[in-house]
């Protein structure tokens, strides 16, 4: 999806529109409405989530508390190419990013378009917890110089 300026995000979060949030998050969202007894079985969660019930929402943004997220921007030429970020719902249809979280990426708000993707087991949901959350990420891995510079659109402000 593309991406666009969040700037009220922390560095560590990012924007996730409710559409591609709905579908990362399609198996965890089915069986929480089934846990907390909104639906029975899998066919009425679904259609629950069709017709985007209230109640889908909430449970949607408690799943999304527990799982974080990796935007990757091809091609991944570097370990900072792909960064871990605790998603937030957004309205729209583009991923919303932290300008200070673009160099690492070297990407831009003109177009440029990132992969979301969610790590399933606990082991790989550590890791991008400890290893890959981008304000964790601050410097640059080669030599050491600070990564999250103000930029000019930035200082203009």
């Amino acid at each position: 999806s593309v991406i666009v300026v969040g700037p009220s995000l922390s560095l560590h979060q990012c924007g996730l529109p409710r559409e591609i949030a709905i579908e990362l998050f399609q198996t965890f969202l089915i069986r929480g409405l089934i846990r907390q007894h909104v639906a029975s079985n899998i066919g009425i969660a679904k259609s629950q989530i069709r017709e985007k019930e209230p109640i889908v929402w909430e449970i949607l943004q408690e799943v999304m508390r527990g799982h974080p997220v990796l935007l990757n921007r091809a091609p991944t030429l570097h370990r900072l190419g792909i960064q871990a970020f605790q998603p937030i719902l957004v309205e729209g249809r583009a991923i919303c990013l932290h300008p200070l979280v673009c160099k690492g990426f070297n990407a831009d708000f003109d177009g440029d378009q990132m992969a979301v993707h969610v790590p399933l087991s606990l082991e790989a949901q550590a890791e991008a917890r400890l290893l890959m959350f981008s304000h964790i990420n601050l410097l640059s891995p080669a030599i050491g110089d600070p990564i999250s510079v103000p930029t000019q659109d930035m200082l203009m402000d």
